[in-house]
């Protein structure tokens, strides 16, 4: 088997384990969530922050409305916070490090949002459009 064929199976393996990853059930953040996107007229990586608040049956709820925010489709909210960074290193250093009391509760919220933040900043160099997981 040649490199490139090498390469293309163990890409294809990685995939078939970040998909069964991404089926697992999470905790949802106390704190809040985050939309991560790509300014590209400034080369920035931007994350809003919403607060919510989790119900007695876990889902996240507008603290204003009292309603359920929905997963996906537009939902009309103001962002808590804005942040943005160079870089995907830049944008984490802003929201856990500087930024006090730290907007995210839980451990796997944060490797999620430095996940996103490396995705994010790979389309950023590579001039590509980057859609949030």
């Amino acid at each position: 088997m040649n490199l490139t064929a090498e390469l293309n199976l163990l890409a294809q393996q990685l995939q078939v384990i970040d998909d069964k990853l991404s089926k697992r059930s999470l905790a949802l953040d106390p704190s809040g969530y985050f939309i991560i996107y790509l300014d590209i007229s400034q080369n920035l990586i931007c994350a809003k922050h919403y607060s919510n608040i989790i119900n007695d049956k876990g889902l996240a709820v507008d603290p204003e409305t009292g309603k359920p925010i929905p997963a996906k489709g537009k939902v009309d909210r103001q962002a808590v916070q804005l942040f943005s960074g160079r870089t995907a290193k830049e944008l984490c250093v802003e929201i856990f490090e500087k930024t006090q009391p730290c907007p995210v509760d839980l451990f796997d919220h944060a490797a999620y949002l430095g996940r996103e933040a490396q995705r994010a900043e790979l389309a950023l160099l590579q001039n590509q459009e980057y859609i949030q997981d």
